[in-house]
C-alpha cells in the first residue's frame, strides 16, 4: 500500500494494478493516447455528450485485445476463483442477475425441479423461466419483533428434498436482504447427502469470508457455487458481479456455456476492471478495511440503541441465527415513525437509503464510509424519528416475507401461456401470468405459474397504501392483474 507522503497514481491510489490484471489493462488503455478505431463510437471524446463517457472502456479491444491475446481476462478469472477457494470463476458485468441465470442454466434442464428459498430475487425466478424448471419453495422464519426474515431452517430443506427426491439443486439467498444468514454448512450437508449441489445467491455479502468477525462466504461453508454483487457492498461499478464455483458437482463446460449464453457480447471493461480491483483490494487489505467498517457500524449501533422505541434486528433475533455485523436493520414501529417518512427526510439531506418500508430502515454502510458519514446518517435518523414520534404501533410483516406460494404451472409455462387481463378481485383463484413484487426488496409476491390468493393481493395493496412501490405489474395500480387464459 502506498505510504503517506509518497506520490501515487490518482487512477490507482493504492497501487492495485500489479494484483489486478483487468485494472492494469484499463489503466494502460487510458494512457495509450491514439484514437482507437473500434467501439465504442464516442472514442472518449467529451465535446459531444460530455463527461458521461469519459471512463467507458470496452473489455474486448480495450482492457484486453479483441482476440484476448493479452490473457488479462483469463488471468483475472483465475485469480477470482483462487480468492474464493473455487475451481471456476468469472467476472460479470451483468450484475448478480446474470450470475443467477448462469447457475440456473448450468445446473438444470427443462422439466427439472429445484428447491428454492422464497426470498429469492426476481432474477433467479426469471432464470427458472429461461431454464424451464419448476420450483419447490422453502420459506424463511420471520422474527416476530421486527417482522423481518431470519433464516431458512435446515429441516425445511431436508423435508422438501424428502418429498421431491428428483430435485437437481438447492438454491438459497444468503445473506437475506436484511443481513441474516442461514446455516449454509448444514444446508450443504443436506444437499450433498442427496447428491445435488447447493448454490447461494450471496449478492449482499461480497465481503463475507474476508474478516474473522464476518460470516464465512458460501464456498468456505461448503456450497458448490455462489454469485455476489461486487457493486453492492464493495468499491466497484454498478453491475459488477462475481460468479465462482467448485466443479465437483457442477460441470465447468456447462458453466462456461451458460455464462456466455446470457452475457452481453460487448462487456464494459470499466465495470470488469472495477470488479477485479475490488477483488484484489479484499485479498490484500480486506481484513483491515472491514475491521474499520465493523467499528463504525458498531458505533452507529450503540447510538441507535439509545433511542427509545428503535429496535435493531441483531438485538432481538434468535441467538442461533447468524447476523452480518456490517449490516443495520432498524425497526422503527416502536417510535410511531415510519421508515418511508424517515427515508424522505434522509433523501432531503442527500442520504438515500437502500431499504425503507413502513417499519424498517436499512442503510448500506461500506468500506468507503467513515465515522463522519455514518454519524451524519445516525443524526438524520434520530432527528426524523423525534420529529415524527407518536404512539407505537404493531409490526406488520411485509408480504414479501410471508407469502405462501401455490405452484400450479412452471414459471416458464405460465410466462409463455396466453394471458388475459382481469380485475384483481376476479384474478383471485386464477394463475398469475406476471411477476409482481414490492421494491425494495424485489422479492416476488406473485410469480408466473402461481395461484393468486386473496392474502397476496391484500398484502400488495397494503404495501402500496403504506407508500412502498410495487413493480413489474402490467397495471401499476393493481386494479387489474394478468392471468393465464383459461380458454
Amino acid at each position: 500500500m502506498a505510504s503517506v507522503g509518497v506520490m501515487t497514481n490518482p487512477d490507482d491510489p493504492l497501487g492495485l494494478r500489479d494484483d489486478a490484471p483487468l485494472l492494469d489493462g484499463w489503466l494502460s488503455y487510458r494512457a495509450m493516447g491514439p484514437v482507437p478505431f473500434g467501439t465504442p463510437g464516442h472514442k472518449q471524446r467529451l465535446d459531444l455528450v460530455g463527461t458521461v463517457v469519459r471512463d467507458d472502456i470496452p473489455l474486448y479491444g480495450g482492457v484486453d485485445t479483441i482476440r484476448q491475446q493479452a490473457g488479462a481476462i483469463a488471468e483475472a478469472d483465475r485469480r477470482l476463483a483462487r480468492a474464493w477457494g473455487a475451481d471456476w470463476g468469472r467476472i460479470s458485468v451483468g450484475g448478480s442477475t446474470h450470475g443467477n441465470q448462469t447457475l440456473m442454466l448450468a445446473l438444470c434442464r427443462p422439466g427439472d425441479t429445484v428447491v428454492v428459498t422464497r426470498t429469492l430475487h426476481r432474477s433467479l425466478l426469471l432464470g427458472m423461466v429461461l431454464a424451464g424448471v419448476t420450483p419447490v419453495w422453502v420459506r424463511p422464519d420471520v422474527d416476530p419483533t421486527t417482522g423481518l426474515p431470519t433464516h431458512v431452517p435446515v429441516e425445511r430443506v431436508a423435508q422438501a428434498l424428502a418429498v421431491h427426491p428428483e430435485a437437481k439443486a438447492v438454491f438459497l439467498v444468503e445473506p437475506t436482504y436484511v443481513g441474516t444468514v442461514s446455516d449454509v454448512a448444514a444446508h450443504a450437508t443436506v444437499a450433498h447427502s442427496h447428491g445435488i449441489p447447493l448454490v447461494v445467491d450471496q449478492a449482499w455479502g461480497a465481503y463475507f469470508g474476508f474478516h474473522p468477525d464476518l460470516p464465512r462466504h458460501a464456498i468456505q461453508a461448503g456450497a458448490d457455487a455462489l454469485v455476489t454483487s461486487a457493486h453492492k457492498t464493495l468499491p466497484a461499478y454498478t453491475q459488477a458481479a462475481l460468479v465462482v464455483a467448485r466443479t465437483g458437482r457442477i460441470d465447468a463446460d456447462r458453466l462456461d456455456r451458460a455464462f456466455d449464453a446470457t452475457a452481453t457480447t460487448s462487456p464494459s471493461g470499466t465495470i470488469a476492471a472495477s470488479a477485479d480491483a475490488a477483488r484484489a483490494l479484499m485479498e490484500r487489505d480486506g481484513e483491515r478495511l472491514l475491521g474499520h467498517l465493523l467499528r463504525i457500524v458498531d458505533h452507529a449501533r450503540g447510538r441507535l440503541r439509545e433511542v427509545p422505541g428503535l429496535v435493531l434486528l441483531d438485538d432481538v433475533v434468535d441467538p442461533a441465527v447468524i447476523v452480518d455485523r456490517a449490516k443495520l436493520a432498524i425497526n422503527v414501529s416502536g417510535t410511531g415513525a415510519t421508515g418511508l417518512a424517515i427515508e424522505e427526510d434522509l433523501v432531503a439531506q442527500g442520504m438515500p437509503v437502500e431499504l425503507a418500508d413502513r417499519d424498517t430502515v436499512g442503510p448500506i454502510i461500506s468500506v468507503n464510509d467513515d465515522q463522519d458519514t455514518v454519524d451524519a446518517f445516525v443524526d438524520g435518523v434520530i432527528a426524523s424519528v423525534e420529529r415524527q414520534r407518536t404512539e407505537p404501533r404493531p409490526v406488520l410483516p411485509s408480504i414479501s416475507w410471508t407469502v405462501e406460494p401455490q405452484v400450479v404451472l412452471s414459471p416458464r409455462e405460465a410466462y409463455f401461456a396466453a394471458h388475459e387481463t382481469v380485475s384483481a378481485e376476479t384474478a383471485i383463484g386464477q394463475v398469475s401470468a406476471e411477476l409482481v413484487a414490492p421494491y425494495p426488496p424485489g422479492i416476488p409476491v406473485l410469480a408466473p405459474g402461481e395461484r393468486i390468493t386473496a392474502a397476496a393481493v391484500a398484502g400488495l395493496r397494503a404495501a402500496m397504501a403504506d407508500g412502498t412501490q410495487v413493480r413489474y405489474a402490467a397495471d401499476p395500480t393493481l386494479d387489474t392483474l394478468q392471468v393465464v387464459a383459461t380458454s
